[in-house]
């Protein structure tokens, strides 16, 4: 016995001397045992135990044995005693996966089969031996035996949802999709209200899932039942839902679809759910023709008016997405706006359309005053809910900021500031005033209210406003000054006012005055984002990858990844490259705000390849 034995028996005496005889015995031996079980004394360790089992013959005591004896080698041992403790409990059936884990110890696997077959067939109704049945099997690599376990428990209890998690589980573990997927389907097709339970559980298989066989298995079998019941609305459903998980709206569109063809009462439903997805997920295509889809059922469907707005927020999003539009384009869409917000009134139901207008006549029509127009015809509406009227607030202030109307803008800010103190609208509130005064040179002041803001609850605001601190904190000149910063808010203003050709005279005036400067990072994104917005989407990626190559540590890299990959997925057909931008994103700045929508768009593109 080593040191840390002695010292460990020493330390026990002082207890046992305050015991009885008999239990300060049979406590040493249990302590001692355990002691060389966990430090792989087991010659010493089997002494001891076949000393307590002899007295007492728990469970434990046995199963301590038993892998003493197995670790020993001493398998005859091991199958002795076994049998003998299947004899005198001849309930406890993991007994028998014991005495054929002898066997199979010894790559006797036909003997070992005989062991295991015997516990099967002694399964009765009685099911509380049936986990501890199955998990026996698991532990010594038997999986094939769990499944027997469990599907002859549902036998004898004529309960053929009984242990279905479990049974999914020991599937996947086996990686027998097939089977899988079956027992999924089984379930279904018993009890088709929960499907919601059954979607929680497959999505958390196909998570967990090491690579994409189970999708796979799962789709080919969807597409073999859709076949063979096409009338079973259960499964087309499934098949949209599982399109969804695996973001091929297309598909999940085509599915919709069916669903509309054959249950016109529930597909509208379907074609709505498959729309606002794609919307959200940005497959704009998707989207759109989904909403027609709706139109087309005329005005009297219940989601006509749904799908009138829906896809002109999808038009919107795409502009916005895309960074520019042609004149034909905006004339076009400008149309349509007028016609909708004409056919459907101005009214609450329609405020998200009459924003999305005013900003698509100030952004991308140049029409500042149609846009203040339709918001103050928005905050005209009655019982206006006091969220939207403050948010509508910060747009139309936004949009005189643009006009060029500062202290305007400056007052509808401070009114939604007040009205919202404690609230993430407050703290959008206080930064647009605080960017503002950066517009008008007050840095001191701006960045004094910038500081609070990066306590702010919003993660948004918070990022936003240590990024524009850092912006005004970092540039000061050695006299004190601002000088080459209010160069820089000044171009940063022109651009803001899609006043594009001045603002990049004003970035170029000050890569063209120093050699070096803090602010030349800042400079290149910029400079960028004035080539997004005229289209020239080549230079863009060129002025990115200069600011990732130089600046990788600033506060822009970041931004510069996740813009590289939009512009190469989106506009430069490389979808290789804007693969490795998600990557390197994902993997060199885990903290970045972009990493959700980056990996989202990392796990389209990687199964596109």
């Amino acid at each position: 016995m080593n040191h840390i034995g002695n010292r460990l028996v020493i330390g026990l005496l002082a207890v046992f001397l305050l015991l009885p005889a008999t239990a300060v015995a049979q406590q040493s031996q249990e302590q001692m045992a355990a002691y060389y079980f966990d430090n792989g004394e087991f010659q010493q360790a089997a002494q001891l135990y076949e000393s307590l089992y002899k007295h007492t013959t728990n469970k434990y005591y046995y199963q301590r044995l038993y892998t003493t004896y197995l670790q020993l080698g001493e398998y005859k041992e091991a199958a002795k005693l076994a049998e003998k403790r299947l004899k005198n409990n001849p309930k406890e059936l993991p007994v028998y996966v014991d005495q054929g884990n002898v066997y199979l110890i010894q790559k006797q696997s036909k003997k070992a089969e005989k062991y295991f077959d015997k516990a099967i067939e002694a399964i009765t109704s009685d099911l509380s031996v049936i986990p501890d049945l199955a998990m026996a099997f698991v532990n010594i690599g038997r999986p094939d035996y769990a499944v027997q376990t469990y599907r002859t428990a549902r036998t004898k209890t004529r309960n053929n949802q009984l242990y279905f998690n479990e049974l999914v589980g020991v599937y996947q573990t086996m990686g027998d999709y097939a089977a899988m997927t079956q027992e999924y389907f089984n379930l279904l097709d018993q009890s088709p209200g929960i499907m919601p339970s059954v979607q929680v559980s497959m999505q958390k298989a196909m998570q967990e899932a090491p690579d994409d066989r189970l999708a796979q298995g799962i789709k080919q079998a969807l597409v073999q039942r859709v076949r063979e019941h096409p009338d079973d609305q259960t499964y087309l459903e499934m098949m949209i839902w599982f399109s969804i998980q695996q973001k091929d709206f297309a598909f999940a569109l085509t599915q919709a679809q069916a669903v509309d063809a054959r249950f016109p009462d529930k597909g509208g439903d379907q074609l709505l759910r498959v729309a606002r997805i794609a919307y959200q997920n940005e497959a704009y295509d998707v989207a759109a023709e989904a909403y027609r889809l709706l139109q087309r059922k005329g005005k009297e469907h219940p989601h006509y008016f749904d799908s009138r707005v829906g896809e002109l927020e999808v038009e919107f999003a795409r502009i916005n997405h895309n960074y520019a539009i042609d004149s034909k384009d905006f004339q076009r869409l400008k149309q349509r706006y007028d016609e909708t917000i004409a056919e459907l009134g101005k009214n609450e139901r329609t405020v998200p359309l009459m924003r999305n207008y005013a900003a698509l006549m100030a952004y991308h029509g140049g029409d500042a005053q149609a846009a203040v127009s339709m918001l103050d015809d928005v905050l005209e509406i009655p019982r206006l809910k006091s969220t939207v009227r403050d948010e509508v607030k910060l747009e139309l202030g936004d949009l005189l900021l643009f006009a060029g109307s500062i202290w305007d803008a400056s007052l509808l800010y401070m009114q939604v500031e007040k009205a919202n103190k404690n609230d993430i609208l407050g703290a959008q509130a206080k930064f647009k005033n605080a960017k503002l005064s950066y517009f008008n040179h007050d840095f001191e002041w701006a960045n004094s209210q910038l500081k609070v803001l990066r306590a702010s609850t919003s993660k948004l605001v918070a990022n936003d406003a240590m990024e524009l601190s850092l912006l005004i904190s970092d540039n000061m000149e050695d006299d004190g000054t601002y000088g080459m910063l209010e160069l820089f808010a000044d171009a940063d203003l022109l651009l803001y006012q899609n006043r594009l050709d001045s603002a990049w005279d004003g970035f170029d005036a000050i890569s063209r005055s120093v050699l070096s400067h803090p602010l030349f990072d800042e400079v290149l994104m910029r400079k960028a984002q004035i080539r997004m917005k005229q289209a020239r989407y080549t230079e863009a990626d060129s002025l990115l990858q200069r600011l990732i190559d130089f600046y990788p540590e600033d506060i822009t890299a970041d931004d510069a990844l996740f813009l590289m990959a939009q512009l190469n997925e989106d506009h430069l057909d490389n979808p290789t490259k804007a693969l490795e931008c998600y990557e390197k994103l994902l993997v060199d700045y885990p903290t970045s705000l972009y990493v959700d929508r980056a990996r989202k768009r990392y796990n389209v593109l990687k199964v596109k390849q």
